[in-house]
């Protein structure tokens, strides 16, 4: 059984698959939308008037336990299995991938756990509209291309399952636009599963800005800077070569999640503040043409691709209060990995990669301080867990533990669809910048004006368990 106990933001299911159908014509929602290469046709949105209440501060439905499916079973999702696996109160019921033998060894998994045998879907590409249709599925963990995350998100909540996606959550702004009018629409959540703002550094910076330890927030950094050559060339990592294939398509900052993210939380976006604007300049494209050069044989396929995307992006953010993030693309020249994850303010500055940290009045004569000593500041979630299992250091354990908790006890989640949108946005904006010779695009205020509110995020309170 799951014992949900009604909220006053839900709805049934029933419901949903009617309001959602009966405005789709209006929604434009009778096509999965352009291509894969037509996101750097994207053109900014124009306002959107809200078509349902807003999904800031809805709280899940409590239940007892929480019925999980995974779409996409290869390298990401047929890890996050395990961490599902490893928490009380969720049930692993369905499963999805193209690849017969990946969701065969994720169903092994399910049954060596004690759970019974899920459902298995691996009929082509679009298996998973059955999937979704099941009506004993909470929640839909997506783990596939990134073509396909759109048309998936989508797909959950026209069919009122709660969503979380892998970054970036769609690649369009239209499309950014639909998930939010939909998730408004359907009553349910639809957000980014961006592991890194549960990292353990993340967190500590998190609650520390919030303390006034760095004093007035003014500027921020956040990247990916990952030397991605060797797996993006190797056909037994990414199943086919999707992801080499988007530096065919589009100059831009392709992922700008795992950077944004952390960031946008210190500085409280969409809760106080909002990003208002990016600008965005582009590097020539060389790395991957020259790693092919030296590595790959004249007969390879990737000899007919021609790359465009440039080998590093940089982009610059201003928010509504001024202050300024700076994001950084880099996942085609070697160098060692970096996320920047960096934050400065009127009383002192922090730095990753390596971790230090300089704060008035406890640190002096420009020298960097020891950022260890600053552990009682770490958030509850990594108090509790100290070594968390899973990998990325743990931070994905954390994510999925934390949903999970919230879900089960009926809590609001910590991030939504407002914050998927927006951390995601640079995609498309940093194409169109780039493409205009720098110019500043706008960022659309996916709250429609609530970000003005101060409201609660990651900084969260540890809940008392039912």
């Amino acid at each position: 059984m799951n014992d949900e106990v009604p909220e006053q933001h839900d709805v049934s299911r029933r419901s949903v698959l009617w309001t959602a159908g009966a405005a789709s014509a209006g929604l434009g929602l009778g096509a999965f939308g352009a291509p894969p290469a037509a996101a750097e046709e994207a053109a900014p949105a124009q306002e959107h008037r809200r078509q349902g209440r807003t999904m800031i501060g809805v709280p899940f439905q409590r239940r007892s336990t929480v019925r999980v499916a995974l779409i996409g079973l290869g390298n990401r999702g047929g890890a996050m299995i395990d961490l599902y696996l490893a928490l009380p109160g969720v049930e692993v019921v369905a499963l999805c991938d193209p690849v017969k033998a990946k969701a065969e060894r994720a169903a092994a998994k399910v049954t060596a756990a004690g759970q019974p045998a899920p459902a298995v879907y691996v009929h082509g590409d679009h298996d998973y509209e059955q999937l979704l249709q099941r009506g004993d599925v909470d929640f839909a963990h997506v783990a596939t291309p990134w073509d396909s995350h759109f048309e998936i998100a989508r797909s959950a909540l026209l069919n009122g399952v709660h969503v979380g996606v892998e970054c970036p959550i769609a690649l369009q702004l239209d499309q950014l636009w639909e998930l939010v009018n939909l998730s408004e629409r359907t009553r349910r959540h639809c957000m980014q599963l961006e592991n890194c703002c549960y990292g353990r550094n993340e967190m500590r910076v998190l609650r520390m800005a919030h303390a006034g330890k760095f004093g007035d927030l003014l500027h921020g950094a956040g990247a990916y800077q990952h030397d991605l050559r060797g797996l993006m060339f190797d056909p037994a990592y990414y199943e086919g070569p999707w992801r080499r294939l988007w530096h065919t398509r589009l100059r831009g900052d392709l992922y700008p999640n795992h950077g944004f993210g952390p960031v946008a939380n210190y500085m409280d976006l969409n809760r106080g503040d909002r990003a208002v604007s990016i600008v965005s300049v582009g590097s020539p494209s060389l790395g991957l043409a020259q790693y092919r050069a030296a590595n790959m044989p004249a007969n390879d396929p990737s000899w007919k691709e021609t790359y465009i995307e440039s080998d590093r992006t940089i982009s610059l953010v201003q928010t509504a209060k001024g202050r300024v993030i700076r994001l950084e693309h880099d996942v085609s020249t070697p160098h060692p990995y970096s996320r920047i994850n960096s934050l400065g303010g009127t009383k002192g500055l922090f730095e990753d990669y390596p971790e230090r940290i300089y704060l008035e009045p406890d640190h002096k004569n420009d020298e960097w301080g020891d950022f260890s000593k600053y552990a009682e500041w770490d958030h509850w979630l990594w108090k509790e867990h100290a070594n968390p299992p899973g990998g990325h250091g743990g931070m994905d354990y954390l994510l999925v533990f934390r949903l999970m908790q919230c879900m089960r006890l009926g809590l609001v989640p910590d991030f939504d669809v407002y914050d998927a949108a927006t951390w995601t946005s640079p995609v498309p904006l940093s194409n169109l910048s780039i493409k205009q010779r720098g110019m500043p695009q706008q960022i659309p205020d996916f709250t429609r004006g609530e970000w003005k509110r101060p409201r609660a995020g990651m900084d969260s309170e540890k809940p008392a368990e039912a």
